[in-house]
Order: C-alpha cells, then structure tokens, then sequence
C-alpha cells in the first residue's frame, strides 16, 4: 500500500522504515531535507512540500502525520485541505488533544476528506518493537487502512493469548483497535498517557525511598546501603510489578547507578493535563494520576532522585531531552 508520511523526526522516520520493511511504499516530507534524503536513501520517494506529496500519492491518497501537537500539526492539516481530493485520508499519528480531532474531522468533512486520529505508542523503540496504535475514525476508512495499522503493530509476538477473548476482534491482540469515531483513539492515548504519569511517579518514589535508606534520620541499625540497579534487575525477574518501564529502570541505573547524567527536569507533554482535565469532567477522582502531574511541576524547582530517575525513563522509552537552562 502507498502512503505519504509528513514529520520524520524519532518517530515519523522510524514508522516510514517500519511500512517499507513490510512492503509498503512511501512518499515522506519534512521541513528538514536532510531527513528526507535520509529515508530517500532507504527506499522512500522523497517530496518538495505538500503539493509535490500528493502529486506523488495515487488516488485514494492517505497521508500520516508525525508532528507535535498543536499549531504545527494544525497548520499541516489546513495544507492537506487544500491539495487533497475528495475521499483522501488525513492520518494524525502524533498526540494530539482529541477535541481538536472531532472539530477537524468535522471540518473536513465538508470537502469528503476523511480524518483518521491514531494514538501511536511504542517510542524511539517502535521500529524494532513495533506500535501499540489506538484508532479514531469511520469503519471503513478504518478497514481500507488496515495493511498500515497491521505492519505498524507488535503483532501476538510472544505474549501469552489472554483467556475467554475468543470471538472477539483479534486486531487488539495484535497491538492495535478501533476504539470508535473521530477522536476516540487519541482519547484512549491520552488516559493511556495519563496512567504512563502515574507508572513512572510510583516507580520514581520507590527507588527515591530505597536511596534513602542510609538517611541518618533512621536508626543505626535500620540504615542500609542499597544497591538500586541490583533491586531494578532482581523486580523485572518474576516480580509482579514488572514492565517495560521497570526494564528502562533498570538500564539506566546500571549505567549511572546516581543518576548524575540527569537534573531532574521532568517536562509533561500534554496527555497528563489533558487526562485530569477529563476526570474533572467526568467527576471521576483521579488522585494519582494528578499526584503524578503535579509532581512533574514540582521537579521544575527541587531535583531529587525521584526526579531523575523519571527523566531517565523519558529518555528511555521516548528520546526525551532534558531542557536547558533548569
């Protein structure tokens, strides 16, 4: 299946590769050519701008955007509208804020361009490991992009099948769902995100307690050395509270045990506000989950292990970069 992928940065670059490892031909733009003679270089077509990309696309065109949230992605979506034909596709692959999705999905509409929001999980690890992908949009539109949604994902892998799902859909045991209609896969991205908060703060605290545990504040005989990338390797083994997040944990401890490559700084990116603000209007308490986002603010001013042991993980699993001047 042809597709055009715009925004080749951590993820949009490594999609792309992931689509053509599977047979799938793609027709890439960023405003950085060096990225897109890069994956030039690996198979892909490379575009000029947005009109050069759809000249370069065959009708039904589909095009997946990996861009940040916001006035970048928006500004993208208005230049498609204005090169794309009736019953092409817009694919928003990056985290955006599900609102938007419903409003551009109905804007689009008018001209019978279809919308398609994907809440994209996986990292700088995706291409390797493939995509957990949360999709938005109209069945059919849904089904005719299934090719891309199916090389994106993990597949069944070795993970055990889990009991009593047989007669339901198989796509979620691959790694990828249709939740519902426009909007909704970035909504179940975003409570994802919003839990990712809460994982990271629980594990964050933990190991900050087992630091301090020579604290001269306990008795002599209560204060103990702990080795805590020794604790990260022995909690992935057989642990109940094991996780990808616990393997990042464990990587980076082990090679710097202090954390010391790290100030603290902990960004949040959107999905944790976005979360609580979700849970305010549900009145549905979310106390961790908050816990967890406002723990992130607090790192902007006092940088403890906790800290940067969460600043640590972003890195891990996102290429997060710490920011300058904190």
């Amino acid at each position: 299946m042809q597709i055009g992928i715009v925004g080749l940065g951590r993820m949009g670059g490594n999609i792309a590769q992931r689509l053509m490892r599977h047979g799938h031909s793609c027709v890439v733009f960023d405003k950085n050519a060096d990225a897109v003679a890069a994956l030039s270089g690996k198979g892909a077509t490379g575009s000029r701008g947005f009109d050069d990309l759809a000249a370069k696309l065959s009708t039904p065109r589909a095009v997946w955007l990996m861009l940040p949230a916001g006035a970048v992605t928006e500004s993208a979506v208005r230049e498609l509208h204005g090169v794309l034909q009736p019953g092409d596709i817009i694919i928003d692959g990056g985290n955006t804020f599900y609102k938007d999705d419903v409003r551009r999905a109905r804007e689009l509409k008018s001209a019978d361009i279809h919308y398609v929001d994907v809440g994209t999980s996986g990292g700088i690890w995706g291409l390797e490991r493939g995509y957990c992908l949360m999709i938005g949009g109209e069945p059919e539109i849904v089904t005719h992009l299934d090719p891309i949604f199916s090389a994106l994902a993990p597949g069944l892998g070795n993970i055990e099948r889990t009991a009593g799902r047989d007669g339901r859909d198989r796509r979620p045991e691959r790694g990828y769902m249709h939740c519902g209609p426009c909007g909704s896969g970035h909504f179940v991205k975003m409570v994802h995100n919003g839990i990712e908060y809460g994982l990271m703060q629980a594990y964050a605290e933990g190991f900050a307690i087992l630091s301090g545990a020579t604290s001269a504040q306990r008795p002599e005989d209560e204060r103990y050395d702990l080795d805590l990338a020794d604790i990260a390797e022995v909690w992935r083994r057989g642990s109940v509270i094991s996780s990808w997040l616990l393997d990042l944990t464990a990587i980076a401890l082990a090679g710097d045990p202090q954390l010391e490559g790290f100030s603290g700084v902990v960004e949040d990116s959107g999905e944790g506000r976005w979360t609580v603000m979700a849970a305010i209007e549900e009145a549905v308490p979310a106390t961790v989950l908050s816990a967890a986002l406002y723990a992130r603010f607090r790192s902007r001013d006092d940088h403890g292990l906790a800290d940067r042991l969460l600043s640590a993980m972003r890195k891990g699993f996102g290429g997060h970069i710490e920011p300058k001047g904190r």
